[in-house]
């Protein structure tokens, strides 16, 4: 059985780093390709809004401005499906509102025109146009650069020069030899060729940027809305599952230890004056008490913020909890975690620590493992964490559960959770937390 949290998205991973040569004829074809789409959007969304807006008095003109907007809808997803190759960004396609099926014919009309992202992709079917021709002018002009200066060499000989004419390379006062010609005009071709990838890449970035805050800034807004909504609600819940499991712990243990130690109090004020003897023996039972309640409330501290953890770090911290386990416990931890330098922010110490706790605490109590495995490393901007142990398995997420406040905990940082508990086992719980 696999049961995966993760925070709910869009998608936004970036996309791994292309070779230069491939990120420059990604980056060629889309301003080549952009260029005639612009135009074409432009001329169909400019004639539908005229049309529409001009016939807007009459009812003909709010189907055709539907219309209008409906293709610039069609002209923004093509643009949508063409940036993430330049911005190296997962595709996001915004909401639009819907319909209900049963609507009118003139509500699914008005439905477009009421919706605020498809005046937006209207905007940018209008404005797009100057900006797609910068772009395809400045690229073509690098590439012909580029070609006709590197190759100017092999054509130089059929240009004809007749007497009165004045090259660049005679205006420079290089002369007019062909050698002069070639000399100029190759390293005019090699500076082209140089800067031909770096200019390539900002058209094309130029472009899909202004495409991005049009037709997906608002989409990825809310996105982000929604996930950080999402980490709110999980950090509320692993912070009330918290405070109630401490407050059980507390009333099912400290708490009636210290009741008894009261009984036992007031049971020996009563014998002092008449069994001497009694009292000693009570009093060693009250000793006895309070040492005990003492340990567990020693433990219930560990659980929330164990000191080793503040002083030490995390590699001591976790090392400290593997070795009061129940269980063999095979722990493997990057050591550069302890270190000054190498530490985390103590927010995602705590969770950590927490998952790693919880984890334990659950194959002790679920698994009837004889034997787990935990490691923690840091990998890049992430922090993973994998326990597993030999247990029977059928481990799963559900509210109420120790996974699930994992989850949370996990979700409330921006990190994710994958279980894989096959029934037979083994158990692998693996987490990952921003860091």
């Amino acid at each position: 059985m696999t049961t995966t949290t993760a925070p709910t998205g869009v998608g936004a991973e970036p996309i791994a780093r292309r070779p230069m040569l491939r990120q420059l004829v990604t980056d060629s074809g889309y301003v080549f390709l952009g260029f005639p789409l612009a135009l074409a959007s432009f001329i169909v969304v400019i004639v539908g809004l005229a049309v529409g807006v001009g016939l807007g008095i009459t009812i003909i003109g709010l189907p055709i401005l539907a219309g209008a907007l409906y293709a610039a809808r069609a002209f923004a997803d093509m643009e949508r499906l063409r940036m993430p190759g330049v911005l190296r960004q997962a595709r996001v396609r915004p909401y639009y509102r819907t319909v209900d099926p049963a609507a009118t014919v003139w509500r699914r009309v008005l439905v477009p025109i009421a919706d605020t992202q498809s005046w937006l992709d209207l905007a940018h079917a209008v404005v797009r146009l100057p900006i797609a021709i910068f772009s395809f002018v400045v690229t073509v002009t690098w590439w012909a650069g580029a070609i006709g200066g590197t190759l100017y060499w092999t054509y130089a000989w059929t240009i004809p020069e007749g007497p009165d004419d004045q090259d660049l390379a005679d205006l420079l006062g290089l002369g007019n030899s062909i050698g002069a010609r070639i000399g100029l005009y190759t390293a005019l071709g090699v500076f082209f060729l140089i800067t031909l990838p770096l200019v390539v890449r900002g058209c094309a970035l130029l472009e899909a940027s202004f495409g991005r805050v049009l037709l997906t800034g608002v989409a990825e807004m809310r996105n982000r809305i929604t996930v950080l909504e999402e980490q709110k609600r999980a950090a509320v819940s692993a912070e009330a599952n918290a405070l109630r499991r401490l407050e059980r712990d507390i009333h099912d243990g400290p708490q009636q230890r210290l009741v008894r130690l009261a009984m036992d109090l007031g049971r020996a004020q009563q014998q002092l004056d008449t069994d001497p003897e009694a009292v000693r023996r009570t009093l060693d039972e009250a000793l006895t008490q309070t040492r005990d309640t003492l340990n567990e409330l020693r433990s219930l501290s560990r659980g929330i913020a164990p000191p080793i953890l503040v002083d030490r770090g995390l590699p001591s911290a976790l090392a400290a909890l593997a070795g009061r386990g129940v269980i063999p416990v095979d722990l493997s931890v990057d050591p550069t975690l302890g270190t000054p330098g190498g530490r985390l922010e103590p927010a995602v110490e705590n969770t950590a620590y927490f998952v790693v706790a919880e984890a334990l605490t659950n194959i002790a109590k679920h698994s009837r493992a004889t034997e787990c495995w935990v490691s923690v490393a840091r990998d890049g901007d992430l922090l993973r964490i994998a326990i597993i142990d030999d247990g029977e398995g059928g481990a799963h997420v559900s509210k109420g559960h120790g996974l699930s406040g994992i989850a949370d905990r996990l979700r409330a940082g921006g990190g994710t959770l994958d279980v894989v508990s096959p029934t037979g086992g083994p158990t692998e719980v693996r987490g990952e937390l921003p860091c």
